[in-house]
């Protein structure tokens, strides 16, 4: 049987958290980066934060976050 979704904000941050989701949505992958959902939105449309979609959905891959803040440490490496 499938688990409630999380009603407590907190446990939203737990689910967003989990390093075992294969895929984030661009809300968590925000919340990670604790920039604004807008934000997120225009980094993986321009393609500066790496997005996979899914049908009709578009998906982060976790370790997309990682290689995106490497790339604003070190501008120069990545060009």
């Amino acid at each position: 049987m499938a688990e409630p979704l999380a009603t407590n904000p907190s446990d939203d941050v737990l689910i967003a958290l989990d390093p075992a989701l294969a895929l984030l949505t661009v809300e968590e992958a925000a919340r990670r980066l604790r920039i604004g959902r807008t934000t997120c939105f225009k980094l993986v449309i321009t393609g500066e934060i790496e997005s996979v979609t899914v049908g009709r959905l578009r998906r982060v891959p976790p370790d997309a976050l990682p290689a995106y803040v490497a790339k604003l440490r070190h501008p120069a490496e990545a060009a």
